[in-house]
């Protein structure tokens, strides 16, 4: 009898036609993978070729800070496995940024350095949309659910423009922390004498004590120049513009007297300083243009630093003031000061009819309830304070960040990180309408609805927008204004909110174009 084998065959080996089949696949695979990079590769370089003819400053690295671009403007709200990838990506990005930053001599001994000179300090970001918003940015927010405190790169300060959607167009980096973002106004065609600019500039203050402020591009973000301080001087991180575009104001310090300055550079000949005014005052910060055209208005906040720290020398002494300077000559129109003499003068803006809004932040005991929001006008002989609920003042928590003024519908918003909430005043009535509680939010500025009219092309004013430091840019709307939007949150009866999230911090403050 012949026996007979039962023994199960071993399924766990291979059989010699599986092993080449895989062999196959992993080959297969292999090509597809090598001819897509291959692909890659050769349509990048092609592009790259092509930028490079029309835009000699192009670099490879662009195309990985686009797509860390592209992840930013994900969704507001996104899931945490989604977040995560868009964080990895972005830092991923970050890597090849550095091995590409090249070291670079400061060059004190000039103050006027073109954008080629801080090529390896900037890297910028492009998507093709118009913006509405520039705002400064300090860093990820410090509750990102993304980070921890040894993964944040505290440094990683930086410049954003912001479409009418409240997405991020263009983003450029920064050596130090920046303050104001100042944009130019736009230039008349009828001027014969005005330079052929393809685009305003935008100029961004470095945060107080700084030694620079940089000129970039509008549309782009692109950085055209680096200003450094004139000898003996540094910024307190706020300029204006004249009407016409032609000339920069910007607030200054004399290191040596500690008097406050108004430093005048010529936006037509690469902001080469060609004068300089007394404030008259110390630690001038925020200036702003007078609707003549002919008026500078300045907050004088009345606190001496010195040269090297944001240490405040001589708070009990402190003198601050509102002054009206001839812009042309420098002489001194008007001087008011506040009821208190530490009532620093800081922040300001400036209604159509020519009424300044004004911003305080106090410098006194915690204790003591003053008026944080003020007006003045040219003529008046004090400051008239806004009507606070119960006079209750310090629901501010005595600090004023921004103020910003929508002369068509006579409202004010101003906002305080302190505090953590932005309010919104009846400018007819001068009443508070209510406020909205947002934690660490700065920068406000007016909101830019795009027009209804097909045969309009320009964007209407609707209510404002809020930055703040959990990357939040919120729309505020007095409900008995025209809503856009059917699904917005009502926060409370009076002030309708709706807020977009960005995966990065914003800074003090946000300039409307």
């Amino acid at each position: 009898m012949h026996s007979i084998d039962t023994k199960t065959p071993n399924k766990s080996q291979p059989r010699p036609e599986d092993k080449q089949s895989n062999n196959e696949l992993l080959a297969t695979s292999a090509l597809t993978m090598l001819s897509t990079i291959m692909g890659t590769v050769a349509f990048v370089g092609i592009h790259h070729r092509y930028r490079k003819q029309r835009q000699p400053d192009a670099r490879l690295q662009d195309y990985v800070v686009g797509i860390r671009s592209q992840l930013q403007s994900l969704t507001s709200t996104p899931t945490p496995q989604l977040a995560r990838f868009s964080y990895a990506c972005q830092q991923a990005a970050t890597a090849w940024q550095h091995a590409y930053h090249l070291s670079l001599d400061d060059r004190q001994n000039t103050n006027h350095h073109s954008v080629a000179d801080f090529s390896a300090l900037h890297t910028t970001t492009v998507l093709t949309r118009p913006i509405c918003w520039v705002s400064g940015v300090a860093s990820m927010p410090k509750n990102s659910a993304l980070a921890n405190d040894d993964q944040r790169d505290d440094n990683d300060f930086g410049v954003v423009g912001i479409d009418a959607e409240r997405q991020i167009v263009w983003q450029t980096t920064m050596p130090e922390r920046v303050h104001d973002i100042v944009v130019q106004p736009v230039l008349s065609n009828q001027d014969s004498t005005v330079k052929n600019h393809s685009s305003r500039d935008v100029v961004v203050m470095g945060r107080r004590p700084s030694e620079k402020f940089w000129v970039l591009d509008t549309a782009t973000g692109h950085v055209k120049f680096a200003i450094n301080a004139a000898n003996n001087r540094h910024f307190y991180g706020h300029a204006c513009y004249s009407l016409d575009g032609k000339l920069l104001y910007v607030t200054e310090n004399d290191t040596i007297s500690l008097d406050g300055k108004i430093g005048i550079y010529d936006a037509y000949d690469n902001y080469k300083k060609i004068a300089e005014y007394d404030s008259y005052g110390i630690g001038p910060h925020e200036l702003i243009m007078h609707p003549d055209g002919e008026t500078l208005v300045i907050a004088n906040g009345g606190i001496k630093t010195e040269q090297a720290s944001r240490e405040e020398l001589n708070l009990d002494s402190m003198r601050p003031s509102l002054v009206y300077l001839n812009r042309h000559t420098g002489a001194l129109l008007e001087q008011i000061m506040p009821e208190h003499n530490q009532m620093s003068v800081r922040h300001l803006a400036m209604h159509g009819d020519g009424t300044v809004m004004i911003g305080i932040q106090f410098q006194g005991e915690k204790h003591i309830n003053v008026p944080l929001v003020l007006t003045h006008k040219r003529g008046d002989t004090d400051f008239k304070p806004l009507i606070m609920p119960n006079d209750q003042w310090q629901r501010f928590h005595q600090y004023i960040a921004s103020v910003a003024v929508d002369s068509a519908r006579n409202l004010l918003c101003v906002t305080t990180p302190i505090g953590g909430c932005a309010a919104i005043y009846d400018l007819n009535t001068r009443k508070l309408i209510d406020d909205v509680s947002l934690p660490d939010c700065a920068g406000v500025a007016v909101f830019l609805r795009q027009s209804t009219n097909k045969t309009a092309n320009h964007y209407e004013r609707s209510g404002f927008i809020v930055s703040d430091g959990q990357g939040q840019l919120t729309r505020l709307t007095v409900n008995d204004l025209s809503i856009a939007n059917s699904d917005i949150v009502t926060t409370n009866e009076a002030i309708v909110k709706d807020s977009q999230y960005h995966m990065m911090s914003f800074d003090n403050h946000l300039q409307a174009l």
